[in-house]
Order: structure tokens, then C-alpha cells, then sequence
């Protein structure tokens, strides 16, 4: 294929995402009124993936659904609502009051930490189960400090195990 050839295609992809983006954001607006929380939700299109940003300014209750459990249970629901319009797979992204940056800083501290102690002792470590967009995330530390990493488990067990490098 050229490079014309593929253009519309990624247009159409991100024109998809975009929409995908537009129904996610209905359903959120819904759910904040619903619960009576203020929030300003930002679409955006990041690394082939829909993602929304609840953010507040100022003395918010936004605080009430921004832990990470939470948020990754509020990114289901709205995956599903957006399935259900659009009979299509959804792999959106959803932060809440930044807890999305809060989690990938915790999880650096922590895989740093384990980084540290497969260079000291020369053996495997595994982590605990953690979400696919996580994984990436953590996978990805991992390979910059040049140790390897493989995922492990089927499921809610999926997990990481750090390995030194070969």
C-alpha cells in the first residue's frame, strides 16, 4: 500500500476514536450528574486509543471517584456503554483528576525498586496481577533499563516477572 492508500484509513481510525471519545464523554456527563460531581471531561486520541480526562478546578468532590480502583471501574463501565452503541471493541482510556499520572508514577517507584533488586541478586521477580494498560507501562520501564520482562498467567492473574538481562 502507499502512503495515500493508508491515509484515509487512519483518518477513518481516528475519526472512529474520535466518536468513540464522543459516546464515552455522553455517558460520563451522565454518570457525574447522576452522582452530582463536578467535572470537565477533555477527548483526546492517543497511541491508537481514545482517552478522556475528568478534570475539576479548585475545592472539587471529583476526589471521591479518582482512586485508580476506582477509575478502573469507571473505565469498564464506559468501555461497555460504548460497546453496546457501537458494537465495537473499545479500548479507551479514562483518568480521573490525574490519578492515571499518579498511578504510572507509583508504579515507577515500584519497578525501580524491583529493578534494583534483579540487578542486585541476579534472580526473577514477579509482580502482582495488574491491568494490560499498566503492563505496557510497566513493561516498558523495565526494557529502558535493560532488563526483560514477560507477562505471566491468564486473566485477573496476569502479572509481570522481571527477569536480568541475558
Amino acid at each position: 500500500m502507499t502512503a495515500e492508500e493508508l491515509k484515509p484509513a487512519e483518518e477513518n481510525s481516528v475519526k472512529a476514536l474520535e466518536e468513540e471519545g464522543e459516546i464515552a464523554a455522553d455517558y460520563l456527563e451522565e454518570l457525574l450528574d447522576i452522582f452530582d460531581l463536578d467535572g470537565d471531561i477533555e477527548i483526546d486520541v492517543r497511541q491508537g486509543r481514545a482517552y478522556l480526562e475528568v478534570t475539576a478546578n479548585g475545592d472539587s468532590n471529583l476526589r471521591l471517584i479518582s482512586e485508580p480502583e476506582t477509575v478502573e471501574a469507571l473505565q469498564e463501565l464506559t468501555r461497555l456503554a460504548v460497546q453496546v452503541k457501537t458494537t465495537s471493541f473499545s479500548r479507551l482510556i479514562l483518568d480521573v483528576g490525574g490519578s492515571r499520572q499518579a498511578r504510572v508514577d507509583e508504579l515507577t517507584r515500584i519497578v525501580n525498586k524491583l529493578i534494583a533488586k534483579v540487578k542486585d541478586t541476579g534472580e526473577t521477580v514477579p509482580m502482582k496481577p495488574m491491568s494490560s494498560y499498566e503492563r505496557k507501562i510497566v513493561h516498558d520501564i523495565i526494557s529502558e533499563a535493560g532488563l526483560v520482562s514477560e507477562s505471566e498467567g491468564e486473566g485477573r492473574d496476569r502479572h509481570i516477572v522481571i527477569k536480568p538481562a541475558q
